[in-house]
């Protein structure tokens, strides 16, 4: 077997639940390498993106070069890191990185332990076949108990006592120490560069200048700057560069088997770029057989997104193209709104996902969004026996042509300490959940809930962590569809039914949320000239109503005395304007009316 260099190559990933030192790890294994020196070196130095260093996550994954040098046998090798995110919502930007890496570090806090995303992460690790490290972090901290986590980790995951490293991501203790257990677990990449070239494309974003920059992991043989072709699509290019991270793009003249880089393609349509596909020579094409793909996300949470000013639509619509390329779970669709214009049906992953997208819609492309309420795709069996699927309540046909509305339904895993589990019980029924399972782990329990989809989309998990003090930590996955009574609530404005703000409730649940929605609306629809009446609405039956009362203006403020018919003429002569004034007047809907819904 022939080598393209005498440098051992080593791939892994950084997996772990949301905050538990994936990003300083990172950062500190670039320091320890020398990959950047103390001069070029920042904070979260991989999260480039500014929401990235805002929030404090990471939301998109960012792989790296690191040459270390061995210091037990003086032998130089490459390690591939490719850095990913904890957050619930980007949990497909975590299995795809895993399908470039050989190994993982599973990372655990010394103070929480393992939680929800520790367990689910260590799940798609095995399900790779990949090399676990388990690692302890921050064991610097006055409230870090090493020895309790250890015994967590051995006994939720049968790791043996010998395979745990202890490290402080933050003073760089023992990282060194963590890079030798690299090179002694995971196995080295194989290098074999005599074999048909076949790259796997896991992740690509775009360039102005040189168009799609996919980013690889070489599986076999060389790619180099020779004609190359995507065998999805059987699109053929020249690259105009090809190189590695280190962590800023540097250019080379070939990548070999076992290495991680990029391919700038040159191409213009980011369609054409899919994560997953194959890139192999052109001249070898009919040789090859693609690599096994990636199975593409569903999006679970639908907002409708409209431009505050009609001309920007097509800005919209290049900037979810651009994003796509940069996120393969975005999906959308065009919509038409009577009150708000042509604007964009979009799918997410959840609700963070949702609004870290529309942050980057209005700061990246400048965009002034109005964004709807968020709801969830269901199953909709018609008489005909045609199922369909309805991501929007104003999608929804008549009611008599239905035989059955079915509804996502979602597989929960709460970690808590056993103080809080009565009260999150309480919370799940109270969200239409039910307790399925309840077990220990370690100091604390794992209970498995069964909830719908749309009860904990828009603010359980908030209500979770405040009941819980912020100790609970959740994992959900969306596994089946069950019926459901569910009704369209209508919302009308001033006589108009504004599509926007209608929404798919349970029939049970319509009266309390129609009268919860017309208050709110009522609270932040601005008063006009002239009387607005807010209407709940199931079919033709209005369920609740508020009135938004009009500015009056004192008209017999100049009247003293005198005959009280003067009076009561100014006064009809005033209510006649008005009248007329309603008629022709149209409501302003501001965007604090769709976040209004959402706070219900």
């Amino acid at each position: 077997m022939q080598t393209n260099n005498n440098m051992k190559i080593f791939n892994f990933s950084i997996i772990a639940h949301i905050d538990h030192g994936k990003t300083t790890l990172t950062d500190r294994l670039l320091q320890t390498t020398g990959t950047i020196g103390k001069r070029e070196f920042t904070e979260r130095f991989m999260d480039s993106n500014p929401i990235e260093q805002e929030r404090g996550i990471t939301i998109k994954m960012a792989p790296v070069r690191m040459n270390w040098v061995d210091p037990r046998s003086g032998q130089p090798v490459q390690l591939n890191l490719i850095d990913t995110p904890g957050h619930v919502d980007f949990g497909y930007e975590v299995s795809r990185s895993l399908a470039a890496a050989d190994g993982a570090l599973l990372v655990v806090d010394a103070t929480q332990g393992v939680q929800a995303q520790t367990l689910a992460n260590y799940e798609k690790a095995r399900e790779q076949g990949l090399k676990i490290i388990p690692v302890i972090n921050k064991i610097d901290l006055p409230a870090a108990d090493s020895d309790s986590v250890s015994l967590e980790l051995m006994e939720t995951f049968g790791f043996g006592e010998d395979e745990i490293v202890l490290v402080s991501a933050k003073t760089g203790q023992n990282v060194e120490g963590l890079l030798t257990a690299i090179v002694d677990q995971i196995p080295a990449a194989s290098q074999n560069i005599d074999l048909p070239t076949k790259a796997l494309v896991f992740t690509s974003v775009y360039d102005p200048h040189q168009g799609v920059i996919a980013y690889v992991r070489v599986i076999e043989g060389v790619i180099s700057k020779e004609q190359l072709i995507l065998l999805a699509n059987h699109q053929k290019f020249s690259p105009t560069q090809v190189g590695f991270f280190a962590p800023s793009r540097q250019q080379v003249e070939k990548l070999g088997a076992g290495e991680v880089g990029y391919i700038a393609t040159g191409l213009k349509d980011v369609g054409l770029v899919q994560v997953g596909d194959t890139i192999t020579r052109a001249a070898s094409a009919g040789q090859v057989s693609p690599l096994p793909g990636y199975k593409s996300p569903q999006p679970m949470v639908y907002l409708d997104l409209y431009p505050v000013d009609g001309d920007d639509f097509v800005t919209l619509q290049d900037a979810m193209n651009k994003l796509k390329l940069h996120d393969a779970s975005l999906q959308f669709v065009g919509t038409h709104s009577v009150a708000l214009g042509n604007g964009l049906r979009v799918g997410f992953l959840g609700i963070l996902h949702a609004e870290i997208v529309q942050e980057r819609l209005e700061r990246e492309f400048d965009l002034d969004l109005v964004a709807t309420a968020p709801s969830v795709s269901y199953q909709v069996e018609l008489t005909s026996g045609e199922v369909i699927n309805l991501t929007h309540a104003s999608e929804l046909s008549d009611p008599s042509l239905i035989k059955e509305i079915r509804e996502p339904i979602a597989q929960v895993s709460i970690f808590t300490p056993r103080d809080f589990l009565g009260s999150i019980i309480q919370l799940v029924e109270e969200h239409r959940g039910r307790l399925q399972t309840v077990g220990d782990v370690g100091t604390r329990v794992k209970a498995n809930f069964r909830i719908p989809l749309a009860e904990i989309i828009v603010n359980f998990h908030d209500q979770l962590k405040s009941i819980s003090s912020g100790y609970a930590s959740m994992e959900y996955v969306v596994d089946s569809y069950q019926p459901v009574k569910a009704v369209k609530l209508s919302i009308l404005v001033h006589g108009e039914e504004v599509e926007a703000l209608a929404q798919m409730v349970v029939r049970d649940q319509a009266d309390i949320i129609g009268r919860v929605v017309t208050k709110k609306l009522k609270e932040v629809i601005p008063r006009q000239q002239f009387e607005i009446p807010i209407q709940a609405a199931i079919g033709g039956k209005i369920i609740a109503r508020e009135t938004v009362k009009a500015y009056r203006k004192d008209v017999t403020a100049k009247l003293y005395g005198g005959d009280r018919t003067r009076r009561d003429k100014l006064l009809k002569k005033q209510k006649a304007g008005k009248k007329r004034m309603k008629e022709i007047g149209r409501a302003q809907i501001p965007q604090e009316a769709f976040m209004a819904i959402l706070s219900r």
